[in-house]
């Protein structure tokens, strides 16, 4: 087309531009696939044709990824999306925070953490700034595993002596029954996920050395009253399942030299009709409270399969569909006058 561009991007590092293009060259073709414009690769670096905005876009994502291999990490295909994602924003074309986003990293045991998507990168951001964090938003956004991934960090470069992982041990929806065993094969499953989080980012035996000595705690929500968490980091995940008394409960806990992480989906929650969330109550109480921050994802921020965010989005469509029907359904009812009033204006007319 008339309107196309054409740019080249130098890549002085051969091995660098080999990791840069995937096997068999499967990260060109997704960039292509995602931006709409044409990339080629070159003996010198790469060339990019199509739109302007598209070229430009195209451009910040591979600088991004250039600078994870300059800094000696990974690139993999969800990286590859998660930086077209970041480059996607309005703001990203300011250098400077380009490399800002391209710099939040996470160095463990077994993985090096980067943002995935903007709201990842605000949220780890956010996580290392302020000493209460709520994490808000649908499932698959990684809220849970970069806020165990942000602990574990904490935990190895030594800014906190402990790990402690709550969740409130209410079923979704159904009825399990009398679980067998001691206390800690009860709660287990109710905690799975906190568990599967910290053992894809730390080595398995330094994970049970530490819940062994006691540096790294997982309980239900219930365990935490009368204690005061010092020099931990904490999490309260699944958070919108636990009461306002709870939450209050909880958050008191916070003690010197902590940090605290609330995660959960306010429109999730499996407590009892009428019972209200302690996470919704909490984040129209705190939001505005100096040293509290609020990171909030939605379902274009969901990094699990692609058809997840679909259903994300369909869900989430329906059900504001039904609240706007509800609430058009109260209109109504407050604008038409009581039956009685009526029956009676009938009797007067016919008197």
């Amino acid at each position: 087309m008339s309107d196309d561009i054409a740019l080249s991007l130098s890549v002085a590092d051969a091995d660098h531009l080999k990791e840069l293009c995937g096997p068999h060259h499967s990260h060109i073709a997704k960039l292509e696939t995602l931006l709409g414009i044409q990339i080629d690769i070159t003996g010198e670096g790469i060339n990019l044709r199509g739109g302007a905005e598209a070229v430009s876009r195209g451009e910040a994502t591979l600088k991004s990824l250039l600078m994870r291999l300059e800094q000696n990490l990974p690139v993999e295909m969800p990286d590859v999306e998660g930086a077209f994602r970041i480059a996607s924003l309005p703001d990203q074309s300011d250098k400077k925070t380009q490399k800002s986003n391209s710099t939040i990293t996470l160095s463990l045991q077994k993985r090096t953490i980067s943002p995935r998507s903007p709201a990842q990168a605000d949220y780890l951001t956010k996580l290392g700034q302020d000493e209460l964090v709520f994490g808000v938003g649908p499932a698959g956004t990684g809220k849970t595993y970069l806020a165990v991934a942000h602990a574990a960090n904490l935990l190895l470069r030594g800014e906190v002596e402990k790990i402690i992982l709550s969740r409130p041990a209410v079923e979704a929806g159904e009825r399990i029954g009398f679980l067998p065993g001691d206390m800690k094969e009860k709660v287990d499953p109710f905690l799975r996920p906190l568990y599967d989080a910290l053992y894809d980012v730390l080595h398995t035996d330094f994970v049970d050395r530490r819940i062994a000595s006691g540096d790294i705690e997982i309980a239900p929500l219930a365990f935490m009253r009368g204690r005061t968490l010092t020099r931990a980091a904490v999490i309260l995940d699944e958070a919108q399942n636990a009461t306002v008394a709870q939450m209050k409960m909880f958050l008191t806990r916070l003690g010197e030299g902590s940090q605290m992480v609330i995660t959960g989906d306010p429109s999730q929650t499996d407590l009892p009709i009428r019972e209200t969330s302690g996470l919704a109550d909490a984040l129209g109480l705190l939001e505005r409270v100096k040293g509290v921050s609020v990171a909030k994802f939605s379902a274009s921020d969901v990094v699990r399969h692609k058809l997840v965010a679909r259903i994300v989005t369909a869900y989430d469509k329906r059900d504001n569909a039904r609240r706007a029907a509800l609430g058009s359904k109260a209109v109504r009812a407050l604008a038409e006058p009581p039956l009685q009033e009526k029956t009676t204006q009938k009797v007067d007319d016919n008197a």
